[in-house]
């Protein structure tokens, strides 16, 4: 057993995932047609059975990395802080800087790829949206933004609010750094390092989990999103993907004078594509820590711009309320001019900044820049209801591209402030030195 558990972990992780997810398909494609039917026989029994196994890993999975998460990143940001010395805020300020320029570009990105590809859309018949309370402006997102900040540091870790953990984390740092014995910081380095291991643990089981997760998404969805809203999704889909291999990259080189694209790679390897099956920013922060580690960055900085990037670094946001704004804009007649376009561009990275912190993410935003060309509430949950029906491939790349840029961006703060300082480039990163 030890021998077989050995060959498992030196296999490298991307194969290892491949290996799952085409495993995952397999049995979903194969196991879908009892399941569909579930007429009692024998067979839909036993794949029902089948099928909720496989899915249970996903759901494990899933569950441990968002389980783990918060506890880990408040250790990590408060022991930083615990340690940290005079100077080293430098490269989180690049890091914020970077953040901020990819949204807006990305938001801009996408009023191009709208104008270039005109989509009209297919409003669902049936979509009972009754349940949902989107903001009803830019002020509530502010105001959901602040009310996070400051909610009890037990429940914020209980709910996942990284707000509320990153407010009492950097709290703590900062009283700790004045007043925690040596002792003390010895603690809490030992607590934040056995917090790592533990995910290392948990990682190593990531193809079983995205096994069991894309299993679940082809037995529920199969391949019909791809034929109702196939344009809309070119243009979601191929705005992700040119901020993935054009704008991100070009922001590395221009900060680092580097070929950019084997740490792009290394990211979207080793980040975007756990992101893309958990669908969860949060759940993917330790692996975003996991993979800053192996490039041999520095864990005061990381520990910090990871979860921040996970609340406020939302480029795939930006993208899917500018697009699916756009597309009902198209397809009500109404002209959007190249002043509404900033506007619109503007309004939607602030919003992006705020998704985390709305229940529901970047669709429930979609109102508040509908409201900007006069679109009505009922049209405007039409369109949060297209969102749903195409989320499990949109919401998956949006996740993929947010969750790795908050990796690249961090790694591309530390090479341009180390260069700027004489350092030398961390022997992690591939392709730069």
């Amino acid at each position: 057993m030890k021998d077989i558990i050995n060959k498992y972990t030196e296999m490298n992780l991307v194969i290892r995932i491949v290996i799952g997810l085409i495993v995952g398909i397999a049995v979903a494609l194969a196991l879908r047609p009892f399941i569909i039917t579930a007429d009692g026989s024998e067979p839909a029994v036993i794949a029902g059975f089948m099928g909720g196994v496989v899915n249970a890993f996903g759901t494990l999975f899933v569950g441990a990395l968002k389980g783990i998460a918060p506890i880990l990143v408040f250790f990590l940001v408060a022991t930083s802080l615990a340690k940290t010395k005079v100077g080293q805020g430098a490269t989180l300020k690049r890091v914020l800087v970077l953040y901020i320029i990819g949204t807006v570009l990305a938001a801009l990105l996408a009023v191009g790829m709208s104008n270039l590809i005109v989509v009209d859309m297919v409003f669902p018949k049936d979509t009972d949206l009754s349940s949902f309370a989107p903001p009803s402006g830019l002020g509530q997102v502010i105001t959901n933004l602040l009310a996070n900040v400051v909610t009890n540091p037990l429940a914020s870790m209980a709910n996942a609010n990284y707000l509320g953990v990153l407010f009492w984390a950097v709290l703590t740092g900062i009283a700790l750094r004045a007043w925690a014995t040596e002792g003390l910081q010895k603690a809490l380095v030992s607590i934040s390092n056995a917090l790592t291991c533990m995910v290392r643990w948990i990682i190593q089981f990531a193809p079983f989990g995205i096994m069991g997760l894309i299993y679940a998404a082809v037995i529920e969805n199969g391949l019909n999103i791809f034929i109702d809203y196939g344009m809309l999704l070119i243009v979601l889909v191929g705005s992700m993907l040119a901020m993935f291999f054009i704008v991100n990259p070009l922001i590395v080189f221009l900060n680092t004078r580097q070929n950019p694209y084997p740490l792009v790679w290394k990211c979207i390897s080793r980040s975007a594509i756990t992101a893309f099956f958990t669908r969860s920013s949060a759940a993917n922060i330790p692996v975003n820590m996991e993979l800053c580690e192996e490039l041999g960055l520095e864990e005061d900085n990381y520990s910090i711009s990871i979860p921040l990037g996970a609340t406020i670094n939302m480029e795939g946001a930006a993208i899917t309320i500018t697009v699916m704004t756009l597309a009902a804009c198209h397809t009500l007649g109404i002209e959007v001019d190249f002043v509404s376009s900033i506007l619109l561009s503007i309004l939607a990275a602030v919003g992006a900044c705020g998704s985390s912190g709305v229940a529901g993410g970047s669709l429930l935003l979609i109102p508040m820049a509908c409201s900007l060309f006069g679109i009505p509430a009922d049209i405007s949950a039409g369109v949060i209801g297209v969102g749903f029906i195409v989320g499990v491939i949109q919401d998956s790349m949006e996740t993929a591209l947010n969750s790795s840029t908050d990796a690249l961006f961090t790694t591309t703060a530390e090479i341009a402030h180390n260069k700027k300082v004489g350092k030398p480039i961390p022997k992690g990163v591939p392709g730069m030195k």
